[in-house]
């Protein structure tokens, strides 16, 4: 009884992880999502749509339960050119903005969190400056009364 049990669950896991692990979607819908792309991006549209467009779909096709993230669905597009070149020859030029350059991308994050940081410090030494600024003003004021300054006494 228990081993029939045991052979109903094991049936009911493989017919639920089943169709979630078949790859024949993610091919179809990688392949698409590069004609998607390309003929947006030769048909003069920008690279923000044409990947928006492409993107979406692919997501939207692959199913199961995670979603392609924008770096596989890149690689997939990539693959789907790269492996079918003479159906999208002319979609090879338009690659390189699928794949952007992550060094340039991060040396420009580190550079403005550094003009950030100065900023915060320039604002930071103001501040200190004009505290000092009204302390100087203060103690000179209580050293010289209204008696020290008037300009008759003497």
């Amino acid at each position: 009884m228990k081993t029939f049990e045991n052979k109903k669950l094991i049936l009911l896991a493989l017919g639920i992880f089943t169709p979630l692990t078949l790859t024949t979607p993610k091919v179809i819908a990688s392949s698409f999502g590069a004609e998607i792309f390309c003929a947006m991006r030769d048909a003069g549209n920008d690279h923000e749509s044409s990947w928006d467009a492409a993107y979406t779909y692919i997501k939207k096709q692959k199913g199961g339960l995670f979603k392609v993230s924008p770096k596989n669905a890149a690689a997939q597009i990539t693959e789907t050119v790269i492996r079918e070149r003479e159906k999208f020859s002319y979609c090879i030029e338009y690659l390189d903005n699928l794949h952007p350059n992550r060094k340039l991308i991060r040396e420009l994050k580190k550079e403005e969190e550094r003009k950030e940081k100065e900023a915060l410090d320039r604002e930071n030494k103001r501040i200190k400056l004009e505290k000092e600024l009204e302390e100087t003003n203060k103690e000179i004021s209580e050293k010289f009364t209204d008696e020290t300054l008037d300009r008759y006494s003497y």
